[in-house]
């Protein structure tokens, strides 16, 4: 029967689980979303992320370049 032939596609199709991308965050934004959209891709707060970049900007320097290169290479969510 078509009807349930349909029903199936319906229910299989809202089942598909689409894969997890690391994307800028349009919605937890300080500066450009970048700490929003790791935290949103890792599960955490995104303060946390926002921490750890400024601790690795003021003891080894290297989170300003970090944080610059995701702005430039992540795409927008």
């Amino acid at each position: 029967d078509i009807t349930k032939l349909m029903y199936s596609f319906y229910i299989c199709k809202n089942l598909l689980i689409m894969p997890k991308r690391l994307t800028l965050s349009s919605t937890d934004v300080k500066i450009a979303g970048v700490c929003g959209g790791i935290s949103e891709y890792l599960n955490v707060d995104s303060s946390l992320i926002r921490i750890l970049f400024v601790l690795f900007a003021c003891c080894a320097g290297c989170g300003v370049l970090a944080y610059l290169i995701c702005w430039a290479i992540l795409p927008r969510s």
